[in-house]
């Protein structure tokens, strides 16, 4: 360690009343601010780079053209190049022959014979101009007079289809500036010029570590409790995005020892040091004990008011920055987009990102904290009038959620919900919104994918997103999707799905799938019992835990009904899929809960049938001659499709 580091004692009360101050939870605005005043002003670092290896970067210094360009006067076509004077009078009913010289100038060659009066040289485009010559007169406009001489029956200006030297660049002229980023266009200028290497900023090593006990590299196989490193590799991959040269140094365990040697190590070498999990204040996570240890000014931020991303930790050890991300992977990517690409692109000498916006309707409310900034992710629909914003709800630990989201939405810290019909700005992830072929807004059921796949090899893109039965026929009420899958069963006509249609819409059949009670095989309290049985069994026992389904699902209705108003042991545990309530099931976080045969089946759990279903799709009949619902109308019906249901345990209607 330096000689100017500051040194904290190792002692467990002093370093515990140290970390103590940083326990204040900063706004976003202030937790950035105090980032980069402990950072900056610092000097670029630079290094020379071949051209071909400049890409993205931004230029260190300003370049002057060495040369010009072209360097010599030269033919924009294939022609003749002549002197104006001879061809004054020329014209289609007065043509003017001149006699041709005893050469042909293409490119790389350099003239021999000078073009005297009433002379002609054959040229070709890029040719350079030979002595005597002032203007080129194209091919299309003459005509050949014998061996040795053409017709000309067009007049010349002076400088007629001629490129002078130094016409594009003149050298000494100011080529690029200092902080250009370097793209295929100044590529090719550089290129142009013959310059052959150039001074550029150097992209700063940012050194990735990703911390916990869980954690397996993809590839491996997961043990009880373990999880893949999704961090590590999309880390990587966004500091590569802004101008970084991520080093990607893998997982290490909860050890302290261990885990502040590898720190150590990573800033001897690094620039920056980017860290993900370990920033709670639990007692197992060690990354912000250790930076105390590693150099001044030590933590500048531990806990920043943004949701998600609250436990984002900010530092600076001997004038390097050291960031501990959140351990869910959307915690980690909107924290790192928002508070670190900003530094990392400044100290890489590139621009802060200019994202796209656009204006969107938000048609569902969003509860939000009061106190934290909030950023949702949604995916984006056309309505009728415009944009509609769709909350990906999925959590801070779903990477498909930032992975399938277009962008996000903020909720400002002062507001404790963004209600339904909100009109906000949405910034986009890419450059252009990519509003979707086809909307499929509704029930979540896995058979969905074995249809829309048919559709997926067609190049047309397919939005599906999951709000449940009453959630998707109220979108397509709206116009806000093009089908809405439900499965709502009527008691006054008991019948499925056709008394919930309103004027617009349509029903198409689905196919048909087997509800019912979902348990560890061999659990004694279910197995040999009808779904009712069982349900009233599971209501005997008080140790017995349920896990429900969302508000808004057809399979929610049909358990209420079967508990009766009865709310046990985990009703209020809700997720949004079938395939939650097997894994909350298979992992003995709920005893008992209700899903469709074949996702039980495939996750090895015991199964009770309850009721057929009907899993149908509300059209919105205004859209179904669009291509994209046309082609999925045919897919429903192909044979393809059809086995495909049948062999996932699904019955095609």
């Amino acid at each position: 360690m330096g000689s100017g580091m500051t040194m904290i004692p190792k002692s467990p009360d002093r370093s515990a009343l140290e970390q103590e101050q940083f326990l204040k939870i900063l706004s976003r605005e202030e937790a950035l601010a105090r980032f980069e005043a402990a950072l900056f002003p610092r000097a670029l670092q630079t290094e020379t780079r071949k051209l071909v290896a400049a890409l993205g970067t931004a230029l260190a210094e300003d370049v002057t053209a060495p040369i010009d360009v072209p360097p010599f006067d030269r033919s924009n076509v294939d022609g003749f190049a002549v002197r104006s004077a001879d061809l004054a009078a020329a014209g289609e009913g007065a043509p003017v022959r001149l006699a041709l010289n005893g050469e042909t100038i293409h490119c790389g060659t350099a003239p021999i014979l000078q073009v005297a009066a009433g002379t002609a040289t054959a040229i070709a485009t890029g040719g350079p101009l030979p002595r005597g010559a002032d203007a080129v007169v194209m091919v299309e406009h003459t005509q050949p007079a014998g061996q040795d001489a053409i017709d000309v029956r067009r007049a010349v200006s002076p400088g007629l289809f001629v490129s002078y030297a130094g016409s594009d660049i003149a050298r000494g002229e100011a080529l690029l500036r200092a902080g250009t980023i370097i793209g295929s266009r100044e590529i090719g200028m550089l290129a142009a010029c013959g310059v052959a290497e150039v001074s550029v900023v150097r992209r700063p090593r940012v050194a990735v570590i990703s911390t916990g006990d869980e954690l397996v590299q993809p590839g491996q196989v997961l043990g009880p409790a373990e999880i893949y490193d999704t961090n590590g590799a999309i880390v990587a991959a966004a500091i590569d995005e802004n101008g970084g040269e991520a080093v990607f140094l893998g997982a290490i365990p909860d050890d302290e020892a261990k885990l502040e040697a590898a720190m150590r190590d990573a800033l001897a070498d690094a620039d920056m040091l980017v860290l993900s999990g370990g920033t709670s204040k639990g007692a197992g996570d060690l990354s912000h004990r250790i930076i105390g240890r590693l150099g001044a000014p030590g933590i500048i931020a531990h806990g920043v008011a943004l949701k998600p991303g609250k436990p984002l930790c900010l530092a600076v050890c001997d004038g390097k920055p050291v960031v501990i991300l959140p351990g869910f992977p959307t915690s980690a990517m909107f924290t790192f987009h928002d508070m670190i690409v900003p530094v990392l692109r400044r100290m890489a000498g590139l621009p802060p990102r200019s994202d796209a916006k656009v204006n969107v309707t938000v048609p569902v409310r969003i509860a939000s904290e009061l106190g934290r900034t909030e950023f949702v992710m949604v995916s984006l629909v056309q309505g009728r009038a415009g944009l509609i914003a769709y909350p990906s709800g999925k959590g801070s630990g779903a990477i498909t959620s930032f992975a399938q989201a277009d962008g996000f939405l903020r909720i400002d810290a002062l507001a404790d919900q963004m209600p339904a019909g909100t009109e906000t700005e949405v910034t986009l992830f890419t450059p252009h919104v990519r509003v979707p072929d086809l909307v499929i807004v509704g029930s979540h059921c896995t058979g969905l994918d074995l249809v829309t796949a048919q559709l997926a090899h067609a190049s047309l893109t397919v939005r599906s997103i999951a709000v449940g039965s009453l959630g998707g026929l109220a979108a397509a009420k709206r116009g806000e999707c093009d089908l809405a899958p439900i499965h709502l069963f009527d008691d006054r006509s008991e019948t499925y799905n056709t008394p919930y249609l309103v004027e617009g819409l349509e029903l198409v059949a689905g196919w048909r799938r087997m509800q019912g009670i979902v348990f560890r095989k061999g659990d004694k309290r279910f197995e040999g019992l009808s779904a009712k049985e069982a349900v009233a069994a599971a209501l005997a026992d008080p140790t017995c835990i349920m896990v429900n389904r969302n508000q808004g699902a057809g399979t929610r209705i049909l358990i209420d009904r079967l508990l009766g108003g009865v709310r046990p042991e985990g009703y209020w545990n809700q997720p949004r899929s079938h395939n939650a309530v097997a894994a909350a099931v298979a992992q003995h976080r709920a005893d008992w809960g209700m899903t469709i045969a074949p996702v039980a089946h495939a996750g090895g759990l015991g199964f009770i049938p309850l009721a057929e279903e009907h899993y149908d799709f509300a059209l919105v009949t205004a859209r179904k001659d669009r291509p994209a619902v046309r082609a999925f109308l045919d897919a429903l019906g192909s044979s393809a499709a059809r086995a495909a249901l049948e062999r996932a345990g699904f019955r095609p209607a």
